[in-house]
Order: C-alpha cells, then sequence, then structure tokens
C-alpha cells in the first residue's frame, strides 16, 4: 500500500468514526428530550435507563449507519477536492479508479464490521431497547398476537386458543387437533392451559379429549390435567419485534419454524435477515456515489456537495424504508423490496462515476 492510499485509508476510516461518534450523542439528547417525562412518572431505575442508552447507542449507530457513511465521504473528499489534492493526485498519472481503490479498502472494512455488528451485536442491542420502550414507555400497546392464535405446531398438528395472557402463561378455549393425512386422530380441549415453570408441565382446566374411531369415539373428561406438551405458548406468539433480537443463525432457525406453523408474518422476518446482507453492500455503492459527487471543486464549494449528499442520503433510507413496509404490508417479495435499493442506487452509483471519470 503506498502513502497515498493510507492518507485516503486513514482519512476514510478517521472521519466516519468520528462522524458517528458526533452524531449519536446528538441522538441522545434528542431521546432523552422526549422521553424524560415518561422516564420520570414511570420511576425508571437509573441503571435501566444507562442500559437503555447503551443499547440505543448500538442501535442508533446501526439505523443510521448509511448516513453517516455517506456524509463522512462527501465532507472529506469535499476537502480534498477544494485543497486541490484530487487534481494533485491524479496529475501525478493516476487514474480515478485506481484513486478509489483506498475507498474500496476503506468500504470493506467498514461493511465487515457492519456485518457482524448486524449479526452478533446489534440483536441484543435491539431486544433492551425495544423491551426497554415497551416496558416503561408503551404499556398500553400490544407487543405479541394474543387474541385468536392459530398454530401448526408440527405436520398435521393445530393449536388454537382465544386468548393468550404472556405474562401468567396462560390460555384460554384451548384445542388441539391432530390429523392423520386427511382424517382427523383425536381432539384435546380445554377452558385454560396455564404453562408450569418449575417443572416445565402444563394444566389444563375442564380437559376433555376425544378419540376418533371408526365406529365410534372415545370421550375422556377431567376437571384438571397435568401433561407434558412439545409446544411453548410464547414461542407460538412472539413479540413483534423478535426478529431484530436474533443472531443470524437463531433468526434463520426462527423464520424455517414459523414457516412451518404457518404465520403470517414471515415476511416481516425476512426483511430483517435479508437486511443484515443488504445494509454493509450499500456501503460500497453509497462509498462510490459520495466520492463521484464530491471529487469535483464546485462553485458552492463543501456546502454545495453536502446539500447533494444529504438529499441522495436521505432519498436512499426513504426508499430503504418503503419497500420495506411494502414487503410486510403488500405482495411485493422480501428480497425484491430489500435488495431494490440497493440495485438502483447501484445503477446511479456507475453513471456518477463514468460522469467523474470525464
Amino acid at each position: 500500500m503506498k502513502i497515498i492510499d493510507k492518507y485516503l485509508l486513514k482519512r476514510y476510516l478517521a472521519t466516519f468514526f468520528v462522524m458517528l461518534f458526533l452524531f449519536i450523542p446528538i441522538g441522545i439528547v434528542i431521546d432523552v428530550s422526549e422521553k424524560i417525562n415518561k422516564i420520570l412518572a414511570n420511576k425508571v431505575p437509573f441503571p435501566d435507563v444507562a442500559l437503555y442508552y447503551l443499547h440505543f447507542t448500538i442501535y442508533f449507530a446501526n439505523l443510521l449507519f448509511p448516513i453517516f457513511l455517506f456524509l463522512s465521504v462527501i465532507w472529506f473528499t469535499s476537502k480534498l477536492a477544494n485543497n486541490t489534492e484530487i487534481i494533485a493526485i491524479l496529475s501525478s498519472g493516476i487514474s480515478f479508479t485506481r484513486f478509489l481503490r483506498p475507498y474500496i479498502i476503506g468500504a470493506t472494512i467498514i461493511s465487515v464490521f457492519a456485518l457482524l455488528m448486524g449479526f452478533f451485536i446489534v440483536p441484543k442491542a435491539s431486544q433492551g431497547f425495544n423491551d426497554f420502550r415497551y416496558k416503561f414507555l408503551k404499556s398500553n400497546k400490544q407487543t405479541r398476537e394474543t387474541a385468536n392464535v392459530y398454530r401448526e405446531i408440527s405436520p398435521g398438528e393445530f393449536i388454537y386458543v382465544s386468548n393468550f395472557n404472556p405474562d401468567s402463561k396462560t390460555a384460554f378455549d384451548f384445542s388441539l387437533k391432530k390429523f392423520k393425512g386427511e382424517n382427523l386422530d383425536f381432539i384435546i380441549g380445554a377452558s385454560r392451559i396455564k404453562f408450569n415453570e418449575k417443572d416445565t408441565t402444563y394444566t389444563l382446566y375442564n380437559y376433555t379429549k376425544r378419540k376418533v374411531g371408526d365406529l365410534d369415539d372415545k370421550l375422556i373428561s377431567e376437571k384438571k390435567k397435568d401433561t407434558v406438551f412439545k409446544f411453548d405458548l410464547e414461542d407460538l406468539t412472539p413479540v413483534i419485534y423478535i426478529a431484530e433480537t436474533l443472531t443470524v443463525g437463531e433468526l434463520n432457525e426462527f423464520i424455517d419454524k414459523e414457516r412451518d406453523r404457518g404465520s403470517s408474518n414471515i415476511d416481516t422476518y425476512l426483511v430483517v435477515l435479508y437486511r443484515k446482507y443488504s445494509l454493509p453492500v450499500s456501503a460500497f455503492i453509497l462509498t462510490i456515489i459520495a466520492v463521484a459527487v464530491s471529487s469535483m471543486k464546485r462553485r458552492g464549494g463543501m456546502g454545495m456537495n453536502l446539500a447533494i449528499g444529504i438529499g441522495l442520503a436521505f432519498t436512499f433510507i426513504f426508499f430503504d424504508k418503503i419497500f420495506g413496509t411494502l414487503a410486510e404490508k403488500s405482495s411485493i417479495p422480501p428480497f425484491v423490496a430489500v435488495w431494490l435499493p440497493n440495485f438502483v442506487f447501484g445503477i446511479l452509483a456507475v453513471y456518477l462515476l463514468r460522469n467523474a471519470k470525464r
């Protein structure tokens, strides 16, 4: 690596992390100003608040990672252009493509960092961030599906409850149907079912079991029965933000399990999974766009480059959020919705790069 590569790479990484650590405190101050009244009203313990803002820092940095990266590249590249350093570099015989090499190396480092964060660290932070919000700040908002829960827990085995209380781990109007092929094998019913954490058993009240026979049915009834099931009531009604709190391996297993159960939220979970991979790729695309936009010396100076950069960065975030929401709420395939912004801005990056080379 030549001296110029080290110089540009150092500026790339240093500016990115400075931008990151500059905006995070601003985000914390804004969040505190919005939530301080609710925190005081709910008498939230200080250790919980401190832990929340640690998780908030990681969550916030991951959420706005593309903007921080884009603005940092725009910032220091514009300074190079205004100081005519880029002209001097290109005049020495270095091609524009060669000039991009330290930027690509920097984008690779940031992408690997973002990928590992998204796989292993951000999920834990997301859980702490969301748990705090729903526990202390959104107490009246449902965090999971609790009414008319219907799931396929294994091939040919279906469970239904009319209402589920996740705090007491109790469900009402419980029924379990087992099919052999197209024929009903048996039905288990109970007016109430409660999970016993001490011995991982279930207590069923007003228990009935109807075994379907060829000629007649066999009926068993008991006022109260303790038994064991292979499912967990809480697993059947995951919190709405569960996908954000799982590592990539756990998320893949969770999606497979929910797909087998016939969950209606599969698209939401797939959007979270695909974003773990698409976000690091956006680092390369946004880096190329930022260099192409800011490498030319303009009349407006850095202000004009920053204005263009902010406009493009927020357009990227806007499209990313819009298509992600459409994937969750409409028939657009999650893979297409998540990767389409990268594809569109990738074409823009190629176009801007060709113009910058001229």
